[in-house]
């Protein structure tokens, strides 16, 4: 079973001086096959027209689809690394907060499959997104 109060608290630690911090992305729900990430929209998050940018909604999504296979492989054994990602952005947005839940498609011994829907406060889908991580062994 997960102990969800350490996973969330070394996800949230491990984040620290890096593109989530940067960002404000914070993991706040882990379950056994999902977990939750939050980022608020600020104009450091904006594209030249004053709205959300994609890649930040790219960098929200891939950041936690990643986190959820590392919570999920032993890393003294495996290193998770994402392959591929993609995305449909639904609507835009300008302020408050997004909420990105992934989920397992697939779970596999060398590869995982993780669905990303992003959603505003009012649980509004703003993206859906899909991102490969492949599982490798690690050298010794």
């Amino acid at each position: 079973m997960i102990n969800t109060d350490e996973k969330l608290i070394l996800l949230n630690k491990i984040s620290s001086d890096t593109l989530m911090e940067h960002l404000g992305i914070i993991y706040t729900e882990v379950g056994e096959d999902y977990l939750v990430a939050e980022m608020p929209v600020s104009s450091k998050h904006y594209q030249p027209m004053r709205i959300l940018h994609g890649g930040a909604t790219l960098a929200l999504a891939e950041s936690v689809g990643s986190a959820l296979s590392v919570i999920h492989v032993d890393l003294n054994r495996f290193d998770v690394k994402g392959m591929e990602i993609n995305a449909n952005h639904i609507r835009s947005i300008k302020k408050g907060t997004l909420r990105a839940k992934a989920k397992f498609i697939h779970k596999g011994r060398t590869s995982h499959i993780v669905q990303i829907t992003i959603c505003n406060e009012q649980d509004k889908l703003i993206s859906i997104c899909r991102l490969t991580n492949v599982v490798l062994k690690k050298q010794l």
